[in-house]
């Protein structure tokens, strides 16, 4: 074989290699590509979040002062996993398991006691003058101007499943309501408040609705109630 002939193939045969060495080189980048891809974080949920709705649509009218005491509404104290937990929780009680669960994708936009005593600071205000504790403190009033205290603790404010498919909203309220004198503070009452709402659909948004009827039941037999205790003499 002549050397130009040797040149030849030898040409072709280092073009093939080089080409089998770009395509090698190409497929090794895309495999690498692919990889990095398939192990980028897919871009997180965020739970949807839930309130009690706009709340009274009109003003309340002012109370008489002369007929009701004013009310001092303390910071409503949650038990278990409803402290601080902005968690939408529920029970499946058909199964008889007395673990309370959380809503993977649900969340309350503040913690159920926050919002439980906002619903019932603004309707315990269509009634009387409602103040906080650290307002109440600070009032400079007369001796014969009357002065309640109402204490709250959220026992359980979740949804109930009777059937897979079934639901209700459960929440109770122990309430301790004092006198408040220049003397100190005296027991007039204390009650457990309980209410039940069916939910429209066994999920986290048919619980959140029915939890939000069902705290504005106990809102107001809670207020009938802190009405219709007497004062002490």
């Amino acid at each position: 074989m002549s050397l130009i002939s040797c040149l030849s193939v030898f040409d072709r045969s280092g073009a093939r290699s080089e080409r089998r060495r770009v395509g090698a080189v190409g497929g090794l980048l895309l495999l690498s590509l692919l990889s990095a891809c398939s192990v980028i974080p897919e871009r997180p949920v965020r739970p949807t979040q839930y309130d009690f709705g706009p709340g009274l649509s009109t003003a309340p009218a002012t109370p008489a002062k002369a007929k009701l005491p004013v009310l001092v509404l303390a910071d409503l104290e949650p038990s278990g996993l409803l402290d601080s937990s902005s968690l939408v929780l529920y029970r499946l009680g058909y199964t008889g398991d007395q673990q309370l669960r959380p809503y993977a994708q649900a969340r309350w936009a503040l913690p159920p006691a926050q919002l439980v005593r906002l619903r019932l600071r603004d309707l315990l205000g269509t009634q009387h003058a409602v103040l906080s504790a650290t307002e109440g403190a600070a009032l400079q009033r007369s001796p014969d101007q009357p002065l309640r205290v109402l204490r709250l603790e959220l026992e359980e404010f979740s949804q109930v499943f009777e059937r897979a498919d079934q639901s209700s909203a459960l929440v109770r309220l122990r309430a301790t309501l004092l006198d408040n004198r220049a003397a100190g503070e005296t027991l007039l009452a204390q009650r457990v408040f309980v209410a039940r709402h069916p939910a429209s659909s066994p999920d986290a948004a048919g619980g959140v609705l029915a939890l939000t009827q069902a705290t504005d039941q106990l809102a107001q037999t809670l207020a009938q109630w802190v009405d219709a205790v007497p004062a002490k003499p």
